[in-house]
């Protein structure tokens, strides 16, 4: 590479050499200053950087004797070549690629302070060696290697930088190449060789900035230095709008300008639309950017707010001033359908919220209210009554206030807790219930038990007491089966899955009265008779329907008055796709205003009657019946005793069994 730029320096110095005027120290071109410059600025780093500067000055000395000039001036000359290449050194340092107008005009203005700088020593001491000083020759000095250096080192310096950037500026067109080379030719003709006697200069501008504007910058490079060379060899030969200036010198300086000109206007001009082109496609990679985090941004929007909908609690956000700025539709069906008026927070009693004592909730007592006033408040429970929950709905509020930037908001969380709450109410009572009716067999088992051995340790022992005393033990501890047994079966028709199959309820009544009428006949009781109509086919569980229709069965055989033979009749209509069965007997019967009652946990209708029980065998219905999105009633038989109805969901197959009447002999 040394040898290369060495190469190149040397024939560039002999051909500025070559130009100089006769009789003066005035070059019309000095290209070595280019070369020097482009030598320099790339091996600025290089091991052998001081090495390549002393053959720098040596070919310089030489090639100065060799083309007459005397030791001492060739001396001034590399001793003001060193200078000024040193000075471009500094003042370039960290701008050694030139891509942008910024580094075009820090570039410029070092190339003009170094070839100042060359100057003040090469001119002035040649003149003080000759005693002939002129300030012509120190303008000369900037003007042929300030175009020297643009022209070749700056030109030199992009194009080893856009090595490898092929897609700077836009693609050359043979059409708009061809338009450009041919009216670069008619205006340099028209400048240079036609006889027009007119100093016209500005359409040699005009092609060097369509070059610059239309052309990739290497283009625009080679079109500037063909230009100004062209310029050069036509003031030289003595044509030209230049040639006409008298003073030679002047000629020299008038053309050098011009050179200068073309160079900087072409390279400011092309690095100006690329860097133009560069922030274009910049802002348009960012735009897509931006358009893309938006698509982005509006996507996880979507995402967040079909979240939101898709909760089963219900949720808002409110801002400092009472404005909703989220709700999302769970919100509004918890509050009964209770809309904010104008996206505002309305009264605690416009939404009918209450405590659980029933005392209406004040407005100050609101969640977001005391939110807002910097209460913690966790969760509190609220009733819900309004037009749109008539019955009431207890919902489980819990409020956060969350901070930031453009003020703090309340965000509200809404759960329905109405069965949760009535569950554990319920199962409070039920242990209640449980806990007393287990307490009295258990007291007869532990005092029974008590007397049977004393009993016994007595001499001579009561045997037939005793005996008496353990019959009562086992009734007692019957009733306690009896009443775990309805427990187990309680907890398994409320919680166990159902597991829906087709049922016949025809095949299913028989087997169930048959089971019945053999207790009874084994039991020495009167045999109920039984009548059963038609009964479509269900869809149902079969183990929780068996259980249902054996509970409903047994009941109507139990409360049958002493002495009477229990008379059953049971007949079911298919309507609107579910079946609807009826159960009546010839019992006792309801007590007035009980007919709902029933139903509930551990209610017995007869208790001070002698029936035994545990008051949960209709619960125990209901809720199977419930489970299967039916709906169970009581009312009186109009030929006495009870009637039962029920529904359950029909089956594939229609009514199928006929009426019959099934009885059981002793």
């Amino acid at each position: 590479m040394t040898a290369l730029f060495a190469a190149l320096y040397l024939g560039a110095t002999v051909l500025g050499r070559l130009t100089v005027l006769d009789g003066s120290d005035i070059a019309v071109v000095w290209p070595a200053a280019g070369v020097a410059a482009i030598w320099f600025l790339t091996r600025r780093r290089s091991p052998t950087f001081r090495a390549e500067v002393a053959l720098f000055a040596v070919l310089t000395f030489l090639v100065d004797l060799a083309t007459g000039a005397s030791a001492p001036i060739a001396a001034v000359l590399v001793a003001a070549n060193l200078v000024q290449i040193a000075i471009l050194l500094r003042l370039t340092h960290g701008i050694e690629k030139v891509h942008s107008p910024r580094r075009l005009w820090r570039m410029l203005g070092a190339v003009l302070a170094a070839t100042a700088g060359g100057a003040a020593i090469g001119p002035t001491g040649v003149g003080l060696l000759t005693s002939h000083f002129s300030w012509s020759s120190m303008v000369s000095w900037v003007a042929c290697n300030t175009a020297g250096i643009l022209l070749i080192g700056v030109s030199g310096l992009y194009l080893a930088g856009w090595r490898g950037r092929r897609t700077a500026g836009p693609a050359p067109r043979v059409a708009e190449t061809l338009g450009l080379a041919v009216s670069t030719l008619v205006a340099y003709y028209a400048c240079f060789l036609a006889d027009t006697g007119l100093p016209i200069a500005f359409p040699l501008l005009a092609v060097t900035v369509w070059a610059a504007v239309r052309m990739p910058i290497p283009w625009a490079i080679g079109h500037g230095t063909v230009t100004g060379v062209a310029a050069v060899a036509f003031t030289l030969h003595g044509t030209g709008m230049f040639a006409a200036v008298d003073d030679q010198v002047s000629q020299v300086l008038v053309c050098q300008l011009f050179v200068v000109t073309v160079a900087v206007i072409g390279l400011a001009v092309a690095l100006g639309r690329d860097e133009r082109d560069a922030l274009l496609a910049e802002l348009a990679a960012e735009k897509a950017r931006l358009a893309a985090e938006k698509e982005q941004a509006a996507q996880h929007a979507d995402l967040v707010t079909t979240i939101i909908d898709a909760m089963g609690d219900g949720l808002s956000v409110i801002d400092a001033n009472g404005r909703v700025l989220l709700s999302n539709p769970v919100a509004a069906k918890l509050l009964g359908g209770r809309i904010n008026s104008g996206d505002m927070v309305t009264g605690a009693a416009y939404y009918g919220l209450f405590h659980l004592d029933g005392r209406p909730l004040t407005d100050d007592e609101l969640p977001y209210t005391r939110v807002m006033a910097g209460e913690d408040i966790g969760q509190m429970d609220l009733v819900v009554r309004n037009p749109g929950v008539p019955d009431g709905r207890i919902v489980s509020v819990t409020a956060t206030g969350v901070a930031r930037a453009g003020g703090n908001v309340a965000v509200i969380v809404f759960h329905d807790v109405t069965a949760e709450r009535r569950h554990r109410d319920e199962l409070a009572g039920f242990a209640g219930v449980v806990a007393h009716d287990l307490l009295n067999p258990l007291t007869t088992v532990e005092g029974w038990t008590d007397t049977v051995a004393e009993l016994l340790e007595t001499e001579p022992p009561r045997i037939d007491t005793a005996r008496d005393g353990l019959c009562r033990v086992a009734r007692a501890a019957a009733r306690m089966r009896g009443l775990i047994n309805d427990l187990l079966a309680y907890a398994t028709s409320r919680d166990a899955g159902i597991a829906p199959a087709p049922v016949d309820l025809s095949e299913m009544v028989g087997d169930i009265i048959t089971a019945r009428c053999d207790a009874a006949v084994a039991g020495g009781l009167p045999v109920p008779t039984f009548t059963v109509g038609a009964l479509a086919e269900v869809h149902a569980d079969r183990v929780l329907t068996r259980q249902l229709l054996d509970n409903l069965i047994a009941n109507a055989i139990k409360y049958t008055a002493p002495g009477v033979v229990p008379r059953l009749t049971i007949s079911g209509e298919l309507r609107d796709g579910v079946v609807e069965v009826t159960l009546s007997d010839n019992g006792i019967g309801i007590p007035a205003g009980q007919h709902d009652a029933i139903f509930g946990n551990f209610h017995r209708a007869h208790r001070d009657a002698g029936y035994a029980g545990t008051g949960l065998g209709l619960a125990i219905c209901k809720r199977i019946v419930e489970r299967h999105g039916g709906a169970i009633s009581a009312a009186d038989n109009p030929g006495g005793g009870s009637r039962f109805t029920f529904t359950l969901p029909a089956g594939a197959v229609g009514e199928t069994t006929a009426r019959r009447e099934v009885t059981v002999a002793v």
